[in-house]
């Protein structure tokens, strides 16, 4: 997984009941966009993730958001 500051992380829910999370990448600090990412969600907390296979570089966020 490669990702760039302005990208969105998506995390999908792994349990029944358990909502999506969307994070813009704030910070990336693995060599050549590799994480770990430090993702801003919503609500203004700021965590540094390792990606996991429930998580995808929203790239479309970004494309939306810059045109």
């Amino acid at each position: 997984m490669r990702a760039t500051v302005g990208e969105h992380l998506h995390v999908h829910g792994r349990t029944v009941g358990e909502h999506d999370r969307v994070g813009e990448i704030v910070e990336v600090r693995g060599e050549h966009g590799n994480p770990p990412y430090l993702v801003r969600f919503p609500d203004g907390h700021e965590n540094l993730v390792y990606p996991g296979p429930d998580c995808v570089v929203d790239e479309q966020a970004t494309e939306h958001r810059t045109s």
